[in-house]
């Protein structure tokens, strides 16, 4: 696959990706290099990644534990102590080599160790090879609410391995899908269409074009000012279901992709009430997502609950919930007021 250029960093793919990362190494004569993983990518990733690696330099690693529960300020913490207890400096490297609680929280603690070191993001899932680890979103959780500390910083490089893949389940490629699918249907419905019907789905071709509509979008629009709040489609109402799910003490949590899928449906019936948004498109979305995604039955009785996660939303200003929705395909405006009603009917139209 062809290399795709960032803002200041470029994105390399497969095996000659490798030899840039062994030269960027190199050539900035780095003092000691860390690579963060958590238990499942030090078992998985780790083993795959370390013969690639050609370097003389000091390396350490650290591990934490896994999962979107750990992704918080207390897991910062002992990261930024690892570091400076193994001697780290301002001249350190930071690899990340994991799914996007990794590539977000490394890139956080890289970013504000010492004021700032280096890191380069290894993506090993399909959420964060299409989504977290490209466009210089780094942050963390406060309590279940999503992503509410962090910065914008970006990577010296992003090294692609489709490899990585192998290594994990069928349930976290599913995951994956769902911004792909949000990419599809807010920026190139191609991308939405080849999954909808499901036809020759190449995974390269559907990785490599992801990358290249949120790197599009992204030069555009980097601080997420206007264009790039089109990559927050589905995710208003979807990360207050992923929250409410991961605060639960009696239901299973949802991963990202599962919530987000479930936010698309949701926000897609609002656009369909506000904009007019097509009903037959409407119904081949919710449609195509059910059909890859397994039903979670919303219990009403936790509406209360989700609509309270949702004020919380960092997108929202004075108090407002601000949504991206769509007037068609490819088509959307942004900062849309919502009643609580619609929300919670747009929930009601998810179960149905």
């Amino acid at each position: 696959m062809k290399s795709i250029q960032a803002a200041t960093y470029p994105v390399l793919f497969q095996e000659n990706a490798y030899s840039k990362l062994s030269n960027l190494i190199a050539s900035k004569s780095y003092s000691s290099l860390f690579i963060l993983v958590d238990e499942n990518t030090f078992e998985h990733c780790y083993p795959k990644f370390i013969p690639n690696l050609a370097t003389d330099i000091r390396i350490e690693v650290i591990e934490i534990e896994a999962g979107e529960v750990n992704k918080n300020i207390e897991t910062c913490i002992g990261v930024w102590n690892a570091i400076t207890e193994l001697g780290g400096d301002r001249k350190s490297l930071l690899i990340t080599l994991g799914g996007g609680v990794i590539t977000d929280l490394g890139g956080f603690v890289a970013s504000t160790f010492k004021r700032g070191i280096d890191f380069v993001n290894i993506p090993t899932t399909l959420l964060s090879i299409v989504d977290a680890s490209v466009g210089g979103k780094t942050g963390i959780d406060l309590g279940v609410l999503k992503n509410q500390i962090g910065l914008f910083s970006n990577p010296e490089m992003v090294l692609i391995d489709t490899n990585y893949l192998e290594t994990v389940t069928a349930r976290e490629i599913k995951s994956g899908m769902a911004e792909i699918i949000k990419y599809g249907v807010t920026y190139d419905v191609t991308l939405f269409n080849e999954i909808k019907d499901n036809k020759n789905l190449n995974i390269n071709d559907l990785i490599h074009r992801s990358i290249e509509i949120k790197n599009e979008v992204v030069l555009k629009d980097p601080k997420e000012q206007n264009l790039r709040k089109i990559l927050n489609f589905g995710h208003t109402i979807g990360h207050a279901i992923e929250s409410f799910y991961l605060e639960s003490n009696t239901k299973e949590n949802l991963t990202h992709g599962e919530a987000i899928a479930i936010g698309m449906v949701c926000e897609s019936y609002i656009s369909s009430k506000l904009l007019n948004f097509p009903e037959d498109k409407l119904n081949i979305l919710k449609e195509t997502i059910l059909s890859i995604y397994d039903r979670t039955i919303l219990d009403k009785n936790d509406f209360s609950s989700i609509m309270d996660l949702l004020k919380h939303d960092k997108k929202n200003v004075n108090g407002q919930v601000n949504f991206v929705l769509l007037t068609d395909f490819e088509n959307h405006k942004l900062d849309c007021k919502v009643s609580e009603e619609l929300i919670v009917d747009s929930l009601y139209f998810y179960n149905k």
